[in-house]
C-alpha cells in the first residue's frame, strides 16, 4: 500500500493520472515500492513510478471478505 495526496493506493483501488486522462480510469494491480502496475481502460497494463507521475484515487481498494 502507498498513501498520496488522494488516498491509498493498494491493488483493487480506482485511480486516474491526471497528466493523462486520455487513458481513462485505472484499476491497480500491484504495488511494490513507488512502482504501482494499474490496468488502464484505454491503455492497458502500465508500470508506473509514483516518485514521477501522481495518481489520483478515485475509490479506494476494499477490504478483503472474510
Amino acid at each position: 500500500m502507498l498513501m498520496t495526496g488522494s488516498g491509498y493506493v493498494a491493488p483493487g483501488a480506482r485511480v486516474r493520472m491526471s497528466s493523462r486522462p486520455d487513458w481513462g480510469t485505472g484499476q491497480v494491480q500491484s504495488v511494490v515500492g513507488a512502482r504501482v502496475t494499474v490496468n488502464f481502460e484505454n491503455t492497458g497494463k502500465q508500470v508506473l513510478n509514483t516518485g514521477v507521475v501522481a495518481l489520483d484515487v478515485i475509490e479506494e481498494a476494499r477490504p478483503p471478505r472474510g
